[in-house]
C-alpha cells in the first residue's frame, strides 16, 4: 500500500528516534530502511539474546517487531507528534536462530489518532529467509511532550 507522510521530515525524524532509544541499542539492532508506513529493523544473532536452547528470545523477537510497527506508524505521523503501542498480537511460527533476524514492519491502516500495523520477522541463514514470526498491533499518536 502506497502512502503519503504528514511530515515532509519523516525519515529523519524516525531515524533520530531510533537512535535514541535504549533498547534497540542494547538489542545492537539497526535500521535498515525507513519508507512511509514502512521501515526494516535489522538484529544481529548474539547468544545473549538466546533463550536456554539457543534461538532469538521471544521478547527479543517480539520487541523488533513492535518496533518495526511502531516507526512504521512514527512516519505517518505529523509533526510534533510521538507514537506508542496500544496493543498486540504477535505469532511465533518457527524458532529464531540464524545470523541476523529481519524485522519489516508496515502500516495497515493509518487514522488520525490509531494505526493498525503489521510485521513479519525473517531468521536469516546463508542469504535465505524464513518467516519466524507475525504481529498485528494498534499505535496511536501522542503529542510529543504529553508523556
Amino acid at each position: 500500500m502506497k502512502h503519503t507522510p504528514s511530515d515532509p521530515q519523516f525519515e529523519p525524524k524516525v531515524r533520530k528516534s531510533f537512535q535514541n532509544q535504549p533498547m534497540m541499542k542494547t538489542f545492537e539492532a539497526t535500521l535498515t530502511k525507513v519508507e512511509p508506513g514502512g521501515v526494516e529493523i535489522v538484529l544481529p544473532y548474539r547468544s545473549q539474546l538466546t533463550q536456554q536452547h539457543g534461538f532469538l528470545h521471544a521478547g527479543a523477537v517480539a520487541t523488533c517487531l513492535d518496533n518495526a510497527c511502531g516507526y512504521a506508524a512514527l512516519s505517518l505521523a505529523p509533526s510534533g507528534k510521538e507514537v506508542l503501542t496500544v496493543e498486540y498480537k504477535v505469532n511465533f511460527l518457527s524458532p529464531a536462530k540464524g545470523t541476523q533476524l529481519i524485522a519489516r514492519g508496515h502500516v495497515t491502516k493509518a487514522g488520525k489518532n490509531l494505526s493498525v500495523c503489521h510485521a513479519n520477522a525473517y531468521i536469516n541463514n546463508n542469504n535465505q529467509e524464513k518467516l519466524v514470526a507475525t504481529m498485528l498491533a494498534t499505535i496511536i499518536a501522542v503529542d510529543k511532550h504529553k508523556y
